[in-house]
């Protein structure tokens, strides 16, 4: 089995929509039973909390239904537990870093990394903007669920 881990900066937008968006994606393709997938924030400000109203409701417009994840801070044990630990924007990523142990196996990659050229380098944090900003994230967060999967399907131990 592989695992995966999402990660943003509070756990309430982007990466509790790239988990129920991935999971789904997961699920069309025949392999959700063989993928491990969860989501954290690198900041705890919203632990135990369920993610941001607008994007439960803009994922729920798309057939994804996020309304029973709790937010959670990524420890470095999950560079342990997770064979992929999947940052939203650089900042996660320098801050994933110095959380990371030295001997940990995980691989760390920005997930529009798997999205196609033309993506943004970062996925967009929609807290402080409008729903549009929430449709733009779901879009960006689909299209690099494909890609990751695809990624996955090719990788040492594949789907």
């Amino acid at each position: 089995m592989v695992s995966v881990l999402f990660v943003c900066l509070g756990n309430i937008c982007r990466s509790p929509t790239a988990e129920g968006v991935f999971r789904r994606v997961c699920q069309e393709q025949g392999v959700a039973d063989q993928i491990r997938i969860d989501s954290a924030g690198t900041a705890n400000w919203h632990a135990g909390k369920p993610p941001d109203a607008r994007a439960v409701m803009t994922a729920k417009g798309r057939g994804v239904d996020i309304s029973g994840l709790r937010a959670r801070q990524a420890t470095a044990a999950d560079f342990y537990d997770f064979d992929f630990v999947i940052a939203m924007d650089d900042s996660n990523v320098e801050d994933l870093e110095i959380l990371r142990p030295v001997d940990a196996s995980a691989e760390l990659h920005r997930f529009l990394a798997f999205a196609g050229s033309d993506a943004p380098r970062d996925v967009p944090d929609p807290y402080y903007g409008g729903d549009e900003g929430f449709e733009q994230v779901l879009d960006l967060i689909t299209e690099a669920s494909r890609g990751l999967l695809n990624h996955l399907r090719t990788a040492d131990r594949p789907l």
